[in-house]
């Protein structure tokens, strides 16, 4: 008969991680037989640690890290249980000795990273994850490409991923990597294609779901990453990256009520991290929670002072969140040094807030070094708006739209609102929205994500090629993306984009029967509001008070296009004119869209349904005339706008 001789140390040891009470049993028998022998002591000391006895553990451990102190598994075990006692940031000393003394440490590395994300502690948490990334590599190349990645830095990182995946093209996690690269640059669709072949070659691989279902929320395809997300949440329910994601799906959905209560437990869960905190602030504002969302970004405030997200969360709110002890905080901040990120949202934040004193020369001058490093951060807009209008001219003449009539899905239920961001359209949105037969989803990005595709593939010469059938595949596509925004099965609904007054054409080709709407806002008024303004991603234009100009230019060109050869095709509302004669304004609104006058569309302030954008807060009281001419006080300012604009600062409405 065959015995097997079991080594109890290593029973011991085995059973830390699955059975702690045994692990302790048979380490106690262990350290009574041979008190001098340290492994039984430790595998103890894990033991009690595991079953939350930290202050039992620490005695032994303290003598250990004494007796052995170059012991790297010690000192692991003694920043743990140093944590579990409340003595954290001596926990963290010893978490670093433990990697100092061994480089290769993984489970000390994610202990840091661990606490880290705890604490809000971002680049601490940064360099714990870029240390896993490079020991859990394969080959040195990709060792080092997985580090430069979780540092942030894709740029260093995508020539050695692509020669790597040249040279290894059936890697997973090569092809994951550089994925990763492509989501940084913006190029989403190439990240799908890589992850879905990643996913391939390793279909249990939770990293390589996970980021596809990011690059699927980075696309806006919201229900496509939750499907991803699933299996992964359904195996670690309380993943907070996989909490965050599935929080941020939903809020695109429109379930903002619970993507709410996710960043809400999620800011019990870590109440020390300010990044967390903001995210709450973020979702609270969605859900119409003001109070809560002030409440989550002063905890931001508190936690982080030089938190400029925070900050910026409270003046974006309008409300005049911002008091005076606020105003020297942050004056104080700005005079000291800040990460560009921090000092951009400061400048922004503390501009509102003069802004809103009557300091108009001081808010202009914040509003300004704010827009500098937001085109430093998101990238000047460096086109050619000319050019760009003269080929949509050129391609969508009345007799190519002519040729085409009647083509596409013939489902009339969309109404696009249209224009320049900050020119009223959210207004307009609330006022429909009010109305029985319309939904209000969001600013939706189908539209853009299809021109995307387009582009890829050709272009004008790709529209002008397509067949009826295509188009009409085309408009069957964008209606079941956005139909997945709509909950109240209303007749229409509403896509509220304001960039796609550049996609009016292909619109008419790929949905004819749909609605669209320009809101047209005094140029003066409608770019220094964008001027001022510090948007969550695009919008590069923004930033500069000539290039508004000539995007307005753009803009006008466009919608002026339309009208003569279309005509009908677009409804322009004038955003003064909805301020001077509400209801006017509004009936010719619903009988353009042939829909009947609702009362209700009047006391739109009392829908209480989510707003996504920078007017949230606006569109909850009955309009007022005090935003028309804010621009005023700020004109002597705005000489290179008013020269840009040239004869369309006067002659705007025609």
């Amino acid at each position: 008969m065959l015995h097997v001789t079991t080594d109890p140390l290593a029973e011991a040891a085995a059973a830390l991680a699955a059975n702690p009470a045994k692990a302790e049993r048979l380490a106690r028998t262990l350290s009574s037989r041979d008190p001098a022998d340290p492994r039984p002591r430790l595998i103890l000391a894990s033991a009690l640690r595991r079953l939350g006895r930290p202050a039992h553990a620490l005695p032994i451990l303290l003598d250990l890290a004494r007796a052995w102190p170059k012991a790297a598994r010690t000192r692991y075990e003694l920043g743990l249980a140093l944590c579990g006692v409340g003595r954290g940031q001596e926990g963290d000393q010893q978490l670093d000795t433990a990697v100092a003394i061994d480089p290769r440490h993984a489970e000390a590395w994610r202990a840091i990273a661990d606490r880290a994300f705890a604490c809000g502690a971002v680049q601490r948490e940064r360099r714990a994850l870029a240390a896993l990334a490079r020991l859990d590599a394969d080959h040195p190349d990709l060792g080092r490409a997985a580090e430069l990645v979780a540092l942030d830095c894709h740029d260093e990182a995508d020539p050695i991923l692509r020669s790597f995946c040249r040279a290894h093209p059936h890697h997973a996690e090569g092809a994951r990597l550089l994925a990763a690269c492509h989501i940084a640059h913006r190029t989403v669709h190439a990240a799908e294609t890589l992850l879905r072949h990643a996913l391939s070659l390793d279909p249990q691989s939770k990293r390589i779901r996970f980021d596809l279902a990011h690059a699927l929320f980075a696309a806006r395809l919201a229900q496509q990453a939750l499907t991803e997300l699933a299996p992964l949440l359904a195996a670690e329910p309380d993943n907070p990256a996989y909490l965050n994601l599935q929080a941020a799906c939903l809020g695109l959905l429109g379930d903002d009520k619970a993507a709410e209560a996710i960043n809400a437990r999620l800011a019990e869960a870590f109440p020390a991290n300010p990044g967390v905190a903001v995210n709450h602030g973020h979702a609270a504002r969605t859900a119409g929670l003001r109070d809560t969302a002030i409440r989550a970004y002063r905890r931001a405030t508190i936690l982080a002072p030089h938190m400029g997200e925070a900050w910026w969360g409270l003046a974006n709110l309008k409300i005049g969140a911002l008091s005076d002890a606020d105003e020297a905080q942050m004056r104080g901040l700005l005079g000291g040094s800040l990460p560009a990120d921090d000092r951009m949202r400061l400048s922004y934040a503390l501009g509102r807030r003069l802004e809103d004193a009557g300091d108009a020369a001081g808010a202009f001058a914040l509003y300004a070094q704010g827009a500098a490093l937001a085109r430093v951060k998101f990238g000047g807009a460096d086109q050619d708006y000319a050019a760009q209008a003269h080929d949509v001219c050129q391609l969508y003449t009345p007799e190519f739209l002519a040729a085409r009539s009647g083509q596409g899905s013939p489902d009339a239920a969309p109404i696009f609102i249209v224009g320049l961001p900050r020119s009223g359209s959210t207004l307009v949105e609330q006022i429909l929205a009010s109305h029985p037969a319309i939904e209000g989803t969001m600013e939706l990005p189908y539209i853009g994500s299809l021109v995307g595709r387009i582009e890829r593939e050709g272009g004008a010469t790709r529209i002008a090629s397509a067949s009826p059938a295509q188009l009409r595949d085309w408009g069957e596509e964008y209606l079941a993306l956005a139909r997945v925004h709509c909950r109240l099965g209303r007749t229409h609904f509403i896509d509220k984009m304001p960039n796609n007054f550049r996609h009016i054409g292909l619109i008419r080709l790929i949905v004819p029967e749909a609605r669209i709407i320009d809101v047209r806002r005094n140029p003066m008024a409608a770019c220094f509001s964008g001027f001022k303004q510090l948007f969550a991603e695009g919008q590069e234009f923004s930033y500069d008070l000539e290039d508004l100009a000539a995007y307005y230019r753009h803009y006008l060109a466009i919608v002026r296009h339309f009208h003569a050869v279309a005509p009908g095709a677009v409804h322009t509302l004038v955003y003064e004119d909805l301020v001077d004669d509400t209801e006017g304004q509004v009936r010719s609104l619903l009988a353009a869209l042939g829909l009947p006058f609702d009362p209700a569309c009047l006391r739109f302030f009392e829908n209480d349904r989510a707003v996504r954008t920078v007017s949230s807060e606006q569109v909850r009281q009955p309009i007022y005339r005090s935003g028309l001419d804010q621009w005023r006080k700020f004109e002597p300012f705005l000489a290179p706008l008013a020269q840009g604009l040239g004869d369309d600062c006067t002659g705007w409405r025609a």
